[in-house]
């Protein structure tokens, strides 16, 4: 049976939830599933460098529900195409920033009156899907992890998930297999192969941040072995950051709050002029006898992720079923919201906003290697869907698809020998090289003696650019003046 997708929940959230809580996007903006039956598809051409558009030889010709479901759940199996260390020979990596969400996950609500998917969080190398390195990862994070320095609420979590009956939010054995993938596929590339680490790598060279939650404190250990196998523990230090737009210290941005806000309006008008909408829930109410406020309220769309990534059917009641029409009414829905967020705009200013702390730590990191020094070499941020989201949007990837489980972002950051005070900067999403779809390299010609993104246009962009849109010309004067 299929499932169905996330959808805009009626009750929006205060403000003062805004930054500590995964959902409040999550279940406002357009996510995108994954069909079993679809496995095989991977969602990004690697050849295609100027938009990320479907493979005509692979996608359907409009947009397909179930085809984007499978690409969402991103079942671990499928040979994946990197284009990640991809520079002309003559270039030098100096570092690389990587930011991720979280693997797949238990959901964080339930369907009332309904059984919750029985998956099982006991992680098991003789269960599919699994990984070579799963075994080695499981004995790793046993022993040595007191070793390591987190801050706060990280020293208290578990390293791997380990409940027979998945806890809510929890990290899944999915979750876990996807991140060591991700890793082990960044190892071959910049260790193997671009020596970005020696053998004697040292705690300052490496750099790790999670939120405090254990399915992204997991994510990124997992990520982590696939990267640095059998690592060292003495020499982590994991960073714990209480925003989910990692915000720091610069999360005070009521005009930030102010844009959200819109946009949820935006979002909330435009679902209660879908009549064929609400019809779909009233009749998903009736199914499992719940009214439909309640329904709706419990973002129903969470645990159908579940059961479809799963293969798990939906649930039943003696009054029926859910199935694949209210799936199609919702994904619908989702698309139609997902084309208007583009067109008003609002969403980006929001984005520009909550990803200028993050963006300006990223472009500060590498003015100072661009400078000579060697430290934070290699850098990772365990987040979430709404971490990566407006990131993407705030730096013009208006074609990405919304991050599936355990979608990346990295920052390339590399030098010309021949010419010290020559960098350029790579951008890739999911392994698809997207520099040139970025608002500040998209105009950038491509030529033979430079054939990569300046770093001064993203530095001048994070700085300068950013602000333009929004009539300011700083972080702080853009956070407290009103626009009309």
């Amino acid at each position: 049976m299929l499932p169905v997708l996330l959808i805009i929940v009626s009750r929006w959230l205060p403000v003062s939830m805004q930054l500590k809580t995964e959902t409040h996007i999550h279940a406002e903006f357009p996510v995108h599933l994954i069909a079993n039956a679809m496995g095989k598809v991977d969602g990004l051409n690697a050849k295609n460098r100027k938009r990320i558009m479907p493979d005509p030889l692979t996608e359907p010709p409009a947009i397909d529900p179930l085809y984007e479901a499978t690409l969402y759940c991103n079942i671990p199996g499928i040979k994946e195409r990197s284009m990640e260390g991809h520079a002309p020979h003559n270039l030098k990596l100096l570092s690389v920033q990587v930011l991720i969400r979280h693997g797949d996950r238990y959901p964080l609500y339930a369907i009332p009156k309904t059984k919750r998917p029985d998956i099982d969080c006991v992680l098991d190398s003789n269960r599919k899907p699994s990984h070579q390195y799963l075994t080695d990862f499981i004995s790793h994070m046993t022993k040595g992890s007191n070793e390591a320095q987190m801050d706060g609420i990280l020293s208290s979590l578990p390293r791997f998930p380990s409940h027979s009956y998945c806890e809510m939010g929890e990290l899944t054995q999915t979750g876990v297999v996807q991140q060591l993938r991700n890793g082990q596929l960044l190892r071959e590339v910049y260790l193997k192969k671009h020596k970005l680490l020696t053998k004697d790598w040292t705690a300052k060279q490496l750099y790790f941040e999670s939120t405090g939650k254990s399915r992204t404190l997991q994510s990124g250990l997992a990520l982590l072995y696939g990267f640095l196998p059998d690592f060292d523990w003495k020499k982590i230090n994991i960073k714990h950051q209480w925003s989910t737009i990692f915000c720091s210290g610069h999360c005070d941005c009521p005009m930030r709050n102010h844009f959200l806000e819109e946009e949820q309006r935006r979002q909330y008008s435009l679902r209660v002029k879908n009549i064929n909408l609400e019809k779909t829930y009233i009749s998903m109410a009736k199914v499992v006898g719940v009214p439909t406020r309640q329904l709706r309220a419990s973002n129903p769309i969470d645990s159908l992720l579940c059961h479809f990534c799963h293969n798990v059917s939906f649930p039943c009641t003696k009054d029926g079923c859910i199935d694949l029409e209210h799936f199609k009414v919702i994904k619908s829905h989702q698309i139609e919201d997902e084309k208007e967020r583009h067109e008003k705009q609002i969403y980006s200013r929001y984005a520009m906003l909550a990803t200028h702390p993050l963006l300006n730590q990223t472009v500060n990191r590498m003015l100072r290697i661009a400078n000579g020094k060697k430290e934070e070499l290699f850098a990772l941020y365990s987040a979430h869907d709404v971490t990566l989201s407006p990131v993407l949007s705030s730096i013009g990837l208006t074609e990405a698809r919304f991050p599936r489980f355990a979608a990346r972002l990295v920052f390339e950051l590399w030098s010309n020998p021949e010419k010290k005070k020559e960098h350029y900067i790579r951008i890739l999403y999911n392994g698809e090289d997207v520099t040139f779809q970025t608002s500040f390299c998209r105009g950038q010609e491509r030529r033979s003696n430079q054939p990569l993104c300046p770093l001064d246009k993203f530095v001048s962009f994070v700085q300068k650019g950013m602000f333009v849109a929004l009539n300011s010309t700083g972080y702080y004067d853009a956070c407290r003046q009103r626009l009309f």
